[in-house]
């Protein structure tokens, strides 16, 4: 079972747009899937700060 997407789709196609380049087909997924390693690593950053609150700097 596929992950559910963290990125909306129209807006980093948006900005990729607009820095003159194109946007491949399997980017999104690529980004979704970085999106979902920095938030593992913050939720586990925090778990071991005995925290129940992701914060900015557990990104």
């Amino acid at each position: 079972m596929a992950k559910e997407s963290l990125v909306v789709a129209s807006k980093v196609k948006a900005y990729i747009k607009s820095q003159e380049m194109m946007t491949s087909s399997d980017a999104l997924e690529a980004l979704s899937d970085k999106v979902y390693g920095i938030l593992d690593a913050a939720i586990a950053r925090t778990k071991a700060n005995r925290r129940s609150t992701v914060k900015p700097q557990d990104l």
